[in-house]
This record gives C-alpha cells, structure tokens and sequence, in this order.
C-alpha cells in the first residue's frame, strides 16, 4: 500500500500529455497549488491559454486519475490559464505589459480581414483572455464601428492615449483620432510614426494578446511593426478564390522576409448554407484556403461562413460572436480563436534555440 503523497499524485498526473506541447503537464509545470488533506486532493491545472479546446478533457482525466489513487476520498481540480510572453525577435522593444502581438494581415482587400480581427479579439476576450485591438489599417479604420464604440476620442492620462474598451477589447484606432470625413494621406514615415504611436503612447496595460488589424497588401505598416516590436505570429486572412490566394502569398512571403513567424491560414466567406433549403453554395469556390496551408505548409486554423448575422452586427457594433452567439458563423469564429491561441502558445513555448535560430534567418 502506497501512502497517499505529494510525489504519488504528480507521477500519476504524468499520464496527461499536452497534444501540442508533446510533454506531460506536470514537466510542463502545468500543476500549482498541490494540497493533500487527509483523504481530501485539491490542485490548480494552469494552462498556457483560457481558450484550450481540451481544457475539459484535461479536468475530466485528472479528476479520473487522482480520484482513483488509493486513501483519495474527494478531488478538486481548478482549471486556470496564464498567457505565456510571447519570445519575439530579440533587437525589438517589448510593450510593457502586452505578453503576445498577433498580426492579422491579408494579400487584398474585400476578403472580411477586419471582421475576422474584430471577432478574433471578442473571441478571446469571451473566453477569458485580457484583449486589445490595434487598428493600424490606417486608411479604411473600420473597426470602431464593428465594436460600436464611436467616434469619441479617447482620454489622456499621464500623456498616453487610454484606449476605449467595448465587449471586453481595448481598442485604438486613426478613426478615433481624426474627423470620420478626413481622408488619410500619408506616406512611409508618417505611417511609420502612428503605427509607433500606436504601441508606445497607449496606455495599454495588462494584455494576453494584441490583435493589430493590418493594413491590405504589403507595405508600410506591415515592415514598420515587424521592425518596432516582438509580433509573436501573423495570421492571413484568404477567401477560397483564386485572386484572393495569389495576394496572400505574398503575404505569406513577406513576413518570411521579416522573420514574423505565420501562425496559419483563415479563410473567410467559405461557403453559403440557404436559410430555406440548407443547401450550401461554394460561391468563392472550394478548399482555397486549405490548399495554401499545405503549399506553404502552414496551419489551416479553419473557415468561416458567409451569413447576414456577420454584416449585421459589424454595422449595428455588436461583433457576431455576441449578437448571433449560436450561429454558424460565431461558431466558427469561436473555434478560429481557439485555434489561433493554441499556436500562438505553442509559438512561445518553443525552445531557444529555434527562436535564435529564426532571427538569424
């Protein structure tokens, strides 16, 4: 008979394997707060991400394990998360208290990148994470509408901007700094300079990520915040088209040339499903997005549907993930952001040496 003990109950938690850090999660560090009462068993699991897609399974299998210990009466397992900093390119500033920058880019235009942003950053912050949203597409700034906050500007407090926050996201944006009937005319430098404005005089204080909606194409803004901060990873945004996949390629290129790591492919308006008949039309075409993950082999972290409930709450400022929370869409968007936290942490928890080994190129 083995005497019930601190070291019995991690042994037996070992038999957990984290499915994409490959390690069980109590090398990984994953178990604090381990306390042993009589027959009473009580410890937190603290996962790299609040929206881990098995973070069920895991309390399920613990409870299972420890439960089953011989002298363990009762088990209480607390699941809970911390965000790892994301590593980054080592010549580059941090932002104070902002663990992971997350691009979201796309090749071209008109393929529903800032509604994909938008519901990215709600996304988390539903699930728990602590979510900002940076606005750097400087000439089409879209997103203080889809979050309904307006155009107010924002307050100053120690002479740094104080984002508005709506549905859990802190936001800035060029909408809420200049008249909505401005035109923005800007070249390289000036670009240069918002987008450093917009990372260093934000008070943007404690964030898991920072979702930065881009700007379409290649320019500028993409190279003034590879060069200005750590971005832990770029997500591009693709409709199943043709035209829209040979401008994300470039995309895909560039970021190679600035040692952005890409964390995967979204495509966006996948398909149709009729509401009367429920037949589903492929309008864009079929499995364009898929196709360019495993040209480039990258991740295909999934696809979203076309369907009135996403334009409908990007104009009335309430994102899809909340006004049609049981739709397809928000579905699919729920399940995007899973997808993109979990490669944004297996990112971070890579070993040193590969993340050197990146910068040199």
């Amino acid at each position: 008979m083995s005497e019930l003990s601190e070291d019995l109950v991690l042994n037996s938690l070992k038999q957990i394997i984290d499915p994409d850090l490959r390690k069980d999660i109590v090398t990984l560090g994953f178990i604090h707060d381990l306390a042993i009462n009589g027959g009473d068993v009580s410890f937190r699991i603290v996962l790299t991400t609040p929206a881990c897609p098995v973070k069920e399974e895991m309390e399920t299998q613990a409870r299972e394990i420890v439960g089953g210990l011989e002298g363990v009466t009762n088990v209480n397992v607390t699941m809970d998360a911390e965000v790892p900093q994301g590593r980054g390119i080592a010549n580059n500033v941090t932002i104070e208290g902002v663990k992971n920058i997350i691009a979201v880019s796309s090749g071209k235009g008109g393929v529903g990148k800032s509604t994909v942003a938008v519901n990215l950053a709600v996304a988390l912050a539903l699930d728990g994470a602590k979510v900002g949203i940076m606005d750097a597409d400087v000439y089409g700034p879209n997103v203080p509408l889809m979050l309904g906050t307006g155009y107010d500007q924002p307050e100053v407090s120690g002479q740094k901007l104080i984002p508005i926050e709506a549905h859990g996201v802190k936001m800035i944006s060029m909408a809420v700094l200049v008249p909505p009937d401005k035109p923005m005319i800007l070249r390289g430098p000036m670009l240069h300079g918002v987008v450093r404005q917009f990372l260093t005089d934000v008070n943007w204080g404690e964030l898991d990520y920072l979702i930065v909606d881009m700007p379409p194409g290649t320019g500028d803004v993409q190279l003034s915040l590879a060069q200005l901060v750590p971005v832990q990873g770029a997500v591009v945004v693709t409709t199943p088209q043709e035209v829209s996949l040979s401008d994300v390629r470039r995309a895909v290129k560039m970021f190679e040339t600035v040692n952005v790591p890409v964390l995967g492919v979204i495509e966006n308006m996948s398909y149709f499903i009729a509401p009367d008949t429920g037949n589903r039309y492929n309008i864009f075409g079929e499995g364009g997005g898929q196709k360019l993950a495993n040209e480039y082999g990258l991740n295909f972290l999934g696809e979203v549907p076309m369907g009135i409930e996403v334009r409908e709450g990007g104009d009335r400022g309430t994102p899809v993930v909340i006004s049609a929370s049981d739709s397809p869409q928000a579905a699919a968007f729920r399940k995007v952001a899973e997808e993109v936290a979990r490669h944004v942490s297996i990112e971070a928890m890579k070993p040193e040496l590969v993340v050197i080994s990146r910068a040199k190129g």
